[in-house]
């Protein structure tokens, strides 16, 4: 295996498992008060083009990384909507924050 491609894996491993941590967090606190949704919408997108350009590049790391990346932040955001309906009434929305 080539340097690149490890160095690109324990990459993509650190920056994926990052969300995992707030996801625990969050879960245990049915909290996400403090966690911007438009951080979340941000990054949403950007890991969105990250697939894209993995695919085009057929690059395998990058491909499941964001799909993982993407998988977990779309799990936070279904956490920040849920916590802050329960906590603000069911009219709440994304933008109540």
């Amino acid at each position: 295996m080539l340097v690149d491609t490890i160095i690109g894996m324990i990459a993509a491993v650190l920056t994926t498992s990052s969300f995992i941590p707030q996801i625990f967090k969050a879960y245990r606190s049915k909290s996400m008060d403090d966690v911007s949704p438009y951080l979340m919408l941000l990054f949403i997108a950007g890991a969105s083009m990250w697939l894209v350009y993995g695919i085009f590049k057929a690059d395998p790391v990058i491909i499941v990384a964001n799909i993982l990346a993407l998988a977990f932040n779309m799990t936070l955001l279904l956490m920040k909507l849920i916590y802050s309906r329960r906590r603000y009434g069911r009219s709440s929305s994304i933008h109540a924050q």
